[in-house]
Parts: structure tokens; C-alpha cells; sequence
């Protein structure tokens, strides 16, 4: 099937619109589904073709792993190994926006590009109740990075799903603006537990759980997750970071007390700021081509995620 030769549907994110999207996720279709984080790609995981698709459809690099979705912590059982510290986090906050990397379960179900070749799977129990009800129906674990292109900017919304991918996917289900707006936070195992990538789980609400500080990934370590390229989440428009005030030509992305073109969060509200980030930079790309520079925005909490973000978006692309 040659890449931008389908016609995409928008199905309806009712009883209807659900049986559809499952029917096709089954039959090795590529169907866009909202979770809280952001809409994600789904392919059925054990459909060695669906999941090629995924790469075909994203011009994603194969050697960059998938996270695989699934309705319930049970579920996990069926393709991985969850056992002590994963599994105490898994208990604390599951369903939501956390990603565990785990042992895949010997002779397991998943195609082999799902881990790029890794002796390991990143898995995630999502808590948008659509993306539930689509996994349960669909009855199979279903791989879902985020559906754009790959590189660009995250979809909060199926607007930006259909920009990106219209024309290379069977359908997306339409459930409205995603809640948290950045991708889950995922955390592996070394067998400590170790942040691998901030995201839509606070880092301080982890350390919590474990009783103490978590380690991160070494910078030059290899690649054993998804959304760990140093160029990702980018608009066409060149991004300068920790802008006090736009240069002329520049367009302002305000976070706080600023004027600016578009703010993330007057208030200074963190989680609103993460929320709207994705679905701000599509609408600053969308208006033109000239620079986007950033306010600060304080690196704790939701925030850490939104800066590793903002890097990933900045840094130089290939």
C-alpha cells in the first residue's frame, strides 16, 4: 500500500465509531486514537506488517521503539514481565501517563519491530476512557507512538492528526483535545529505576513513590525508548529558547506576566502550559515561518517535561 494513497476517516468517538476502530486495528489498518497524553498511532502489536506501517506512515527510523498500549495492569502480564519496583509504579499510577520499560515475556505475542530488536517493551495502561474502551474492544495490545510525522509536532488534537497523516492512515477517532497534552513519562530499570524521559507523570511525583531520588539517562546513552532522538517535537519555524523578550521578526510564546503572541499559561500554571504546548506551536506554524522564541519556563514539575521538549524541538536537525 503506497503512502498517501488512502483516504482517511474521521470516526466518531461513540459505541459506533469505537466497534469500527477496533474492527480495523484487528484487520492490520493504522487508526489515530486520543489517550490523555497525546493521540497516538495504533497498529495491532502482534501484526508484524501493521507495525511496519507505523514507520512506513511516520518515516520513523525502525531502530526507534514503539510503546505498546494495553486496558489493564493484568494485560501487561500477557507480553512482559512486571515485578517489583515496575510494578509498585505500575500499582501507584496506572492508569495514566506513565510508560514502564519491562522484560518482554519469553516467546511473548509482539512483533519483534515493536522493540526494535530490544529485549525490552515499553508499555503503558492509559486513563482516557475512549482509548480504553478501544483497547478492550479491539482485544489486541495495540503499538501507538504519536501519529505525526516523525520529528514534528505532537498531535493534542485529531485536526493535527489529519494535517500530518491524512492520506496515509485508514482513520482516526475523534475524542476531542487531549487532557495533558506531552507524552507519558517513562521510566526503565537497570535494574534500578531510572527516568528515561520526562513527560506527562511529574518526575517529583515518582521520587515519592520510590521514597527517594530516581537516576536519568546518561545523554550519550543508546537509544532503549521511544522519544529519545536529540531532534523531535519541531515546527518548520526555527525555536530560541529562555527568551526574555522577542527580537524583531520574532514571534513570542509567553509563558507567565508577558506579552506575547501566544501564552502557554498567563498564570504561570504548568500543567495549563503543558496542556496548550503542542496545540500552540501547530498554530504558530501554521501563521508563518518566522522564528519563535520561548519564555523561560521554571524546570520542575510539568515544567522539566515542557523544556525537554522545547530542547528536543530547538536542536539542530539532520
Amino acid at each position: 500500500m503506497n503512502a498517501d494513497s488512502l483516504e482517511t476517516e474521521t470516526l466518531k468517538a461513540d459505541t459506533a465509531g469505537i466497534a469500527q476502530a477496533a474492527e480495523l486495528l484487528r484487520a492490520g489498518a493504522l487508526v489515530s486514537f486520543p489517550t490523555e497524553t497525546v493521540y497516538g498511532l495504533g497498529a495491532d502489536a502482534t501484526n508484524d506488517h501493521a507495525v511496519a506501517r507505523i514507520f512506513e506512515a511516520k518515516g520513523r527510523p525502525q531502530f526507534n521503539p514503539l510503546i505498546v498500549h494495553v486496558p489493564s495492569l493484568e494485560a501487561v502480564r500477557d507480553i512482559a514481565t512486571l515485578d517489583g519496583a515496575a510494578l509498585d509504579l505500575a500499582q501507584a499510577f496506572w492508569p495514566g501517563p506513565l510508560t514502564l520499560v519491562l522484560p518482554l515475556k519469553p516467546d511473548g505475542p509482539l512483533s519483534a519491530l515493536v522493540s526494535a530488536g530490544l529485549p525490552t517493551v515499553a508499555v503503558r495502561v492509559p486513563a482516557d476512557s475512549l482509548a480504553t474502551k478501544l483497547l478492550r474492544v479491539a482485544g489486541v495490545p495495540v503499538a501507538a507512538p504519536s501519529a505525526n510525522p516523525s520529528g514534528r509536532i505532537s498531535p493534542s488534537t485529531a485536526r493535527h492528526v489529519l494535517d500530518g497523516l491524512s492520506g496515509r492512515i485508514e482513520a482516526v477517532l475523534d475524542g476531542g483535545p487531549c487532557e495533558v497534552g506531552l507524552e507519558s513519562t517513562i521510566v526503565g530499570f537497570d535494574p534500578a529505576p531510572v527516568l528515561l524521559r520526562p513527560g506527562g507523570l511529574p518526575v517529583e511525583a515518582i521520587e515519592a513513590a520510590l521514597g527517594g531520588a530516581i537516576a536519568t539517562r546518561q545523554i550519550n546513552a543508546g537509544i532503549n525508548a521511544p522519544g529519545q532522538l536529540s531532534s523531535h517535537y519541531a515546527p518548520d519555524a526555527a525555536l530560541r529558547l529562555n527568551a526574555e523578550t522577542a527580537r524583531p521578526n520574532e514571534r513570542l510564546l509567553g509563558f507567565g506576566h508577558v506579552e506575547a503572541d501566544l501564552n502557554l499559561s498567563p498564570s504561570g500554571d504548568l500543567v495549563e502550559a503543558a496542556a496548550n504546548l503542542f496545540r500552540y506551536l501547530h498554530q504558530l506554524d501554521a501563521e508563518g515561518d518566522a522564528p519563535i522564541a520561548v519564555s523561560p519556563i521554571p524546570d520542575h514539575g510539568m515544567g522539566r517535561a515542557i523544556n525537554d521538549r522545547l530542547r528536543r524541538a530547538a536542536a539542530p536537525r539532520d
